[in-house]
Formats: C-alpha cells, sequence, structure tokens
C-alpha cells in the first residue's frame, strides 16, 4: 500500500513525455468563442440582401456581437460541440424611387438571441429592427426579413455545421493524431521471418476458415442497429391513469404545459405534430388509460429515420400512476453530426413532459 502523501504507481496514469493526448482518450475542451466571432464576421459582413428590386438596396454591415459560450468537447476522437449564443448584426437599406433619386437611407439591426446545439438545424428566433419607424422605413424593415431571413440563416447553419465537425478542434485532431510506431525487433534477419511466416502458414489458414464461418454471425450482430440507443425511464405521479393518458393525447394540455403549439390525432393510425413541430408522428397502438404506442420522429435527424415510443400506464392503487417509458431506435447524431441526441432526448422527456405535467397538473408525489 502507498504511504500518505503519495501515489502508487500502479494506479498512476503519468503524462507522456511528447504531452500526446493518444487516440484523445482523454477529455479536451476546445474554446470555440473567438473563433466563432471570426467566423460569423466572415460570412455575415457586408452580405448583400436586395440589390435593386424593387428599388431597393439592401447590405448588411458587420457583427455587432457574439455573446455566450462555444466549446468543443473531444474524447476518444468523438466529437461534441456545446453553444448557446446570441447574435447581432447591423444592416443599411436605401429606398430609390423610379429615376433612382433616393428617398430614404435608413439602418437596422438583425438580432437571432438564442442559438444553441439543442437546436441545431431547426429556424432559431429571428428578429430584424430599424431607426427610421416611417413607411419607407418598415418597408425596408420588411424587406430584410422576407429577403435576408434565410440567407442569414443559412450562414448560421454553416456555423452548426462546422461545429459538428470540430469546430477550430478539427485542425487539432488531425495534428495529434500518433503516428503507430515500429514494433521491436522488425530489423531482425530475413530467414527468421521467412520461418515464422511458414509455421503460423497453416494456423492461418485455419484462422482464416474459422473467420469466414463467424463473419455472417458477426454482420448480423452490426446490422443490429448501429449508432442507436434505447432509452428507459419510470415515473410516479398522483394521480389516476385515465387523467394521465388524456392529457398525453390532448393537444389542447400538452399546448398547456408545453407553452406550444400542438396537433394531436387520437386515432391509432393518426398523426401529430408536438413542439412546435419540432416532433412529428403517427400513433401506432392506443388502449386508453393503459397503453400509447408512437412513431416519433425530430425535425434534426437523418432523412427516414423514425423511433418508437412505448409509454404503459399502471395504477398500482387509486390516486397514483406509474408510466414506464421505452423509446427505442433514438439515433445517436442527428444530420449535422451533434452526438448529443439521445442526451437531449432524455432530458426533452424528464424535463419539458414529465416535471412540467407534476408542476402544471398538480400530480406530484
Amino acid at each position: 500500500m502507498a504511504k500518505y502523501g503519495e501515489g502508487d504507481k500502479r494506479w498512476i496514469v503519468e503524462e507522456r513525455p511528447d504531452g500526446a493526448n493518444v487516440h484523445n482518450w482523454h477529455w479536451a475542451e476546445t474554446d470555440c468563442l473567438e473563433w466563432s466571432r471570426n467566423l460569423f464576421s466572415k460570412h455575415l459582413s457586408n452580405l448583400t440582401i436586395l440589390d435593386g428590386e424593387g428599388n431597393l438596396y439592401v447590405k448588411t454591415k458587420k457583427v455587432e456581437k457574439v455573446e455566450g459560450e462555444a466549446y468543443v468537447n473531444v474524447r476518444k476522437g468523438k466529437i461534441i460541440p456545446g453553444y448557446e449564443i446570441s447574435l447581432a448584426l447591423s444592416w443599411e437599406g436605401e429606398a430609390k424611387d423610379s429615376e433612382g433619386t433616393s428617398l430614404l437611407k435608413a439602418e437596422g439591426l438583425v438580432e437571432i438571441p438564442y442559438i444553441s446545439d439543442e437546436n441545431a438545424g431547426e429556424d432559431p428566433e429571428f428578429k430584424v429592427s430599424v431607426k427610421d419607424e416611417g413607411p419607407i422605413g418598415k418597408t425596408l424593415k420588411d424587406a430584410v426579413f422576407a429577403k435576408g431571413k434565410r440567407l442569414i440563416l443559412d450562414k448560421v447553419r454553416v456555423f452548426e455545421e462546422t461545429m459538428a465537425k470540430g469546430g477550430p478542434a478539427k485542425d487539432e485532431l488531425e495534428v495529434k493524431k500518433v503516428a503507430p510506431k515500429a514494433q521491436p525487433g522488425s530489423n531482425s534477419n530475413s530467414n527468421s521471418n521467412s520461418a515464422a511466416a511458414a509455421s503460423s502458414g497453416t494456423a492461418a489458414a485455419a484462422a482464416a476458415v474459422a473467420n469466414s464461418a463467424a463473419k455472417p454471425k458477426e454482420e448480423a450482430k452490426k446490422k443490429k442497429k448501429e449508432g442507436f440507443k434505447t432509452i428507459t425511464m419510470t415515473e410516479k405521479f398522483s394521480c389516476r391513469a385515465k387523467d394521465l393518458y388524456e392529457i398525453l393525447m390532448d393537444e389542447n394540455r400538452w399546448k398547456g404545459f408545453t407553452q406550444s403549439n400542438a396537433r394531436i390525432s387520437k386515432e391509432v393510425g393518426g398523426e401529430f405534430s408536438i413542439f412546435d413541430g419540432s416532433v412529428t408522428g403517427v400513433n401506432v397502438e392506443l388502449q386508453e388509460a393503459k397503453l400509447i404506442v408512437q412513431k416519433w420522429r425530430f425535425g434534426s435527424w437523418p432523412d427516414g429515420i423514425q423511433s418508437t415510443v412505448r409509454l404503459t400506464l399502471e395504477e398500482p392503487e387509486p390516486g397514483v400512476t406509474i408510466v414506464k417509458l421505452t423509446h427505442i431506435d433514438v439515433p445517436e447524431e442527428d444530420r449535422y453530426g451533434n452526438s448529443t441526441v439521445v442526451e437531449n432526448t432524455e432530458r426533452g422527456w424528464r424535463d419539458l413532459i414529465f416535471h412540467k405535467i407534476r408542476a402544471v397538473f398538480g400530480f406530484g408525489i
């Protein structure tokens, strides 16, 4: 046993002499806020929005503000981006008459108050303001919103996709890759190598036969939904099972406890859309007060991917309901390469659905 104040060398992970984080086994975090400012400035400064259409001339000036946090975590070569950013950029515009005479020059701001890794792929809130609120100023402001929104949000999407690939840490990852070392004894004479190769020939042939026989089994295992996870949760509520079932299947109550738009069919085969359309799906099986089975899909997931949600409701005693959630085939990554899908989905069930139902309807235990 090591003495007090000393470490047992068998358990100490020493720093490598070359300082390399081999295969990025340890957490490596890169602050990306300043890099984010530079990227947004590069893509959003002096961006032409209108160049004479309707006698309007509008362009962005410069990025005025990028605040919040942005970072990339890397472990075992896996990239995990995180960011919560507010962005503001200035714009200028001019309206002319049919003869080219200037009617008004105006300035304003475009604000995107919340750009987050959790909402990557979705359109964030987009605000436009103008200093001159007269009729022509309002026309210029409306033009920035109508013509500039998609243009600017496409640049935000570039930021999201670049962060998903590692942002400023991507090049660093390439540099830090450690080249494999030559094996000891690799320069031994060729005769001994030839002898070793000959003696291992029979064993290699046998191994090849065994491997070919095992391959179908291995491939069958691989086909077993690689890149997908299952979420399971058990929650207890102080209410009748029929009341909780009704809340989960009623679009008006969904709107109430989530504070977002919802459309929910109560029929098997019927479609639903919740959280302002971020989640869509179809009812597969419904048993009142007992079971809800649905196909779920998030808008940020890769095309063609659907998960299955199974909610069983049990009432062991009157006024106490236990909900068991099984959410299968949740992809590990979204279409932009963000690898926080499972974590965000689990947190959404817990914080945005189950906890909100308890808080709004008073069903806490």
